[in-house]
């Protein structure tokens, strides 16, 4: 029986996907879609892929042992990738991300590879840090979350995807405070999903 080309690159193709492939993809199109609802931000599932598909964070795949151990690490490292992904912004999208939209990339990215992955009880995994959007400000604002009524309005009128370094770090510590030693992911109880 003779195979033409395309037979064959489809049945390449299909050796080559597997369960890594499939959580990357469903991975990007989440983080995209979600770090792409800024007025001032807007950039398709596409660009978002490629950045992705560039970062250092898709070896964590189904592999939290490979994550930072404790939160100062975490941290750190959550740093080199907002970097990594503003770096990767300006040479394939031709804009800068913020340090807000990046790590809303990154943490929807390890949300769905990690926490709703099965591995959201592995001791690694409670340094991930949430998702920070407008609808968890709110929320935290109106909760009073930790008594910082002041600080989670502050952050709001801010706008999280213009949060730079140190206003996401604000915020990712306000919450960790609160949360006393609780998971971060534990955070999205304030998250009500939409607007």
């Amino acid at each position: 029986m003779k195979t033409n080309n395309a037979n064959l690159d489809f049945i390449h193709l299909k050796m080559q996907y597997d369960i890594h492939t499939h959580i990357h993809r469903y991975s990007c199109w989440t983080a995209s879609r979600a770090a792409s609802t800024s007025k001032n931000n807007r950039f398709t599932v596409e660009t978002g892929q490629k950045i992705l598909e560039n970062a250092a964070i898709r070896n964590l795949i189904l592999n939290p042992n490979s994550l930072p151990e404790n939160k100062v690490e975490f941290d750190n490292q959550h740093k080199i990738w907002r970097e990594e992904i503003i770096g990767f912004s300006e040479k394939i999208a031709n804009e800068k991300f913020s340090h807000g939209i990046a790590a809303k990339m990154i943490n929807i990215y390890l949300k769905s590879i990690i926490i709703c992955g099965g591995f959201h009880e592995h001791p690694n995994s409670k340094f991930i840090h949430p998702p920070i959007d407008s609808i968890l400000l709110k929320e935290l604002y109106e909760a009073n979350f930790n008594n910082k009524a002041d600080f989670w309005l502050n952050a709001q009128k801010i706008a999280w995807s213009n949060f730079d370094s140190n206003d996401y770090q604000n915020v990712i510590n306000e919450i960790r405070i609160g949360l006393k030693g609780n998971p971060l992911w534990s955070i999205e109880k304030y998250w009500k999903g939409h607007r």
